[in-house]
């Protein structure tokens, strides 16, 4: 990809920049979250039902965790210049339990110029739980343009 004319600006953001930061997951939180998303399904709020599934208990509904790895990019940047998301995609491989502490991390894979301003970035995310084992791998495109 082509250099973005306002590295100099971004400073330590660049390939290979990261940023983080751990969430916990609670009952209460993933049932009200599902339904105000319009998750209906009893997996994310009806504790008794999901406890006589695979999962054992309740576990965070998909638009839950996306959100999260998705806000996480907007308030990172946000804090740095301006930000716009362009594009996401998520693999769903593992649930996340409605107990469970993670770690919701990005990575910049690559920077170019944006025709218009500023930096178009590549990054690759994921939430990890506490034994390291990746439950959402996510992908996500950003416009950025660092604060003058």
């Amino acid at each position: 990809m082509a250099e973005c004319e306002a590295a100099a600006a971004l400073g330590p953001v660049g390939p290979g920049y990261r940023f983080s930061r751990p969430h916990t997951f609670d009952e209460a939180q993933v049932r009200a979250f599902a339904l105000a998303a319009g998750d209906e399904n009893p997996l994310h709020h009806d504790a008794a039902f999901a406890q006589g599934t695979r999962f054992g208990g309740l576990i965070a509904s998909a638009t839950h965790t996306t959100s999260l790895l998705m806000g996480l990019t907007a308030s990172h940047f946000a804090t740095k210049g301006k930000v716009l998301g362009m594009n996401f995609s998520v693999d769903l491989l593992r649930p996340v339990r409605a107990s469970e502490t993670v770690l919701i991390e990005w990575r910049v894979t690559s920077m170019a110029a944006h025709s218009k301003g500023g930096c178009v970035l590549e990054l690759q995310g994921a939430i990890k739980s506490a034994d390291d084992r990746t439950s959402v791998l996510a992908q996500g495109t950003v416009l950025f343009t660092p604060a003058s």
